[in-house]
């Protein structure tokens, strides 16, 4: 579970971070205040991903726990209905392929068998 809550503060941390750091990365001391921060969210013995978490994400999380399921719900659903769509349409490609392969191939074997026929061999000189 600790694992877990110093993952979480550090995920979003790191998501922050890539903005804030374009904006206030020529304050002086900047990169050892972050790493001093990184230290204090690992070290066992301060927990601040702990309290963090505590006071922050978790009363978040659990205010906005219907809608997320609800979210995830959909997603489910959403994601079923994207998947039998892909899933129609490439097949659909494939076999729209298949046929034209086929179609070619057929004009191609076509082609070939008549290019052997008695007329093209009456047409070949005599080795002997």
């Amino acid at each position: 579970v600790r694992w877990m809550m110093y993952w979480i503060i550090f995920a979003l941390f790191m998501a922050t971070e890539t903005f804030t750091d374009l904006l206030i990365s020529w304050f002086p001391f900047y990169y050892e205040v972050k790493m001093a921060f990184v230290i204090w969210l690992l070290s066992p013995y301060t927990r601040g991903a702990s309290l963090l978490y505590r006071r922050f994400v978790h009363p978040t999380l659990a205010r906005k726990e219907k809608d997320i399921d609800a979210f995830l719900v959909q997603a489910r659903e959403r994601s079923y209905e994207t998947v039998l769509r892909f899933g129609k349409r490439g097949l659909n490609l494939a076999a729209t392929a298949a046929v034209q392969a086929a179609t070619k191939s057929q004009g191609m074997l076509a082609g070939r068998l008549r290019s052997f026929s008695m007329q093209d061999l009456r047409s070949l000189p005599e080795q002997t």
